[in-house]
């Protein structure tokens, strides 16, 4: 038998009940669950051996935790300081160092700096830069926002939101903007290509060669975009994009267009134009709320794409890249693996007469979805109105009309 404890562990509820939880914690470190082990079986009366047995310690380290907890009970638990260097830093100067740079401006600059804050609170750099890491403070970067001021913004939102979500039958919706003063920018020099420890080299300075304004309609069911460039931005050319929309939309579909609250879309002859045809259901998004419109994220991926590392020498060849961009019936998230025929749950989407199509016509032609005989007065073909095969766009082939 072993030596006689001293004094035995006698736990309250409340002892019990938190040693019991750290025990089955998951997320409490090991070396603290393992204690709370020691201090529930010391105290339901198992030796010391049989202790250090079963958790894997020795026995002079049971007893060691056995004492801490008869000393300082569950706080005793959670170790002790540890030797070494004092701190230089108390808390007390820790947080001046944080109230004084997320109160207060510093006397030159509009932001903190770390040798900044280190001259103003008297701590090296070094501890500021540490402090800043382990806070999450970083006065060096900034944020852009901008808080609605529309009254009835919660309204608008939900309005718009559940158009994406559940839209009605029948019908089909529409994100329609533009991307306005597009420039068209030769680069100086070639661009030097990407390779094996370097990235692509683009020149800093361009030439211009003009500006243009894009005009995008996003269909959200399938993604499809129907684009057109124009010189300018005013009511006349948003007009004329509508109806581009209106001729390539069967006229027994309803259409749901989300814009924004730009005064070309407000302007008399447009709201005369939308009052003279019902089937078109507008929908504004809340003032300084132009992220609602989802084509906005296909005008930032084709920015991407296709603008800021392109080069090119006239607006003319920039539109031909916008249109590569907008070819496919999937641009934004996977690449699209050549011309699929839609099914039949895709009556009410919008029948885009798409560049989609466009770019791949004699093979659409050779599989039948494309109607082989006819020319309108626009070009590649046209729409057979009675066609009922199965798998085709609303029960109707599809020409490219661009």
């Amino acid at each position: 038998m072993g030596r006689p404890r001293k004094q035995e562990i006698v736990l309250s509820e409340v002892e019990r009940r938190e040693l019991g939880e750290l025990v089955r914690s998951r997320t409490a470190a090991h070396g603290l669950v393992r204690r709370a082990r020691i201090v529930l079986a010391s105290a339901d009366g198992a030796a010391n051996t049989a202790i250090a047995g079963e958790v894997g310690l020795s026995i002079p380290a049971v007893g060691h935790w056995r004492k801490r907890f008869l000393e300082h009970g569950l706080a005793g638990l959670y170790g002790e300081q540890r030797p070494g260097r004092p701190r230089s830093h108390d808390d007390a100067a820790i947080a001046g160092l944080l109230a004084l740079v997320l109160r207060n401006r510093p006397a030159v600059g509009t932001h903190w700096t770390v040798r900044g804050a280190a001259s103003a609170c008297g701590i090296s750099k070094s501890a500021v830069q540490r402090y800043f890491r382990l806070f999450g403070v970083q006065p060096h970067r900034s944020k852009g926002f901008k808080l609605s001021t529309d009254p009835l913004f919660v309204e608008k939102v939900r309005d718009i939101v559940g158009l994406y979500l559940n839209p009605p039958d029948n019908a089909v919706v529409l994100c329609i903007d533009e991307k306005s003063q597009i420039q068209a920018l030769e680069r100086t020099q070639p661009v030097l290509p990407m390779g094996l420890g370097y990235i692509d080299g683009i020149t800093h300075d361009y030439k211009r060669h003009g500006t243009t304004t894009l005009f995008a309609a996003l269909d959200v069911a399938n993604g499809q975009i129907l684009a057109q460039c124009r010189a300018r931005h005013r009511h006349q050319e948003f007009l004329s994009f509508l109806k581009r929309i209106d001729a390539a939309v069967p006229a027994d579909v309803d259409l749901h267009l989300v814009i924004d609250n730009y005064a070309t879309h407000k302007h008399p002859k447009v709201r005369q134009w939308l009052a003279e045809r019902p089937r078109y259901h507008i929908h504004f998004t809340p003032t300084y709320s132009s992220w609602l419109n989802q084509v906005e994220r296909w005008f930032g991926i084709l920015t991407g794409r296709e603008i800021r590392r392109g080069s090119f020498t006239s607006a003319k060849s920039w539109s031909a890249a916008s249109r590569r961009s907008s070819s496919t019936t999937t641009p934004l998230h996977v690449p699209s693996p050549g011309p699929q025929p839609p099914t039949t749950s895709s009556q009410s989407s919008l029948e885009f007469v798409t560049l989609s199509l466009g770019h791949n016509t004699s093979r659409l032609r050779k599989k039948g979805w494309i109607e082989p005989a006819g020319r309108d007065s626009i070009g590649r073909g046209r729409l057979v109105r009675d066609c009922r095969c199965a798998g085709r766009i609303g029960g109707r082939k599809v020409c490219s009309v661009m």
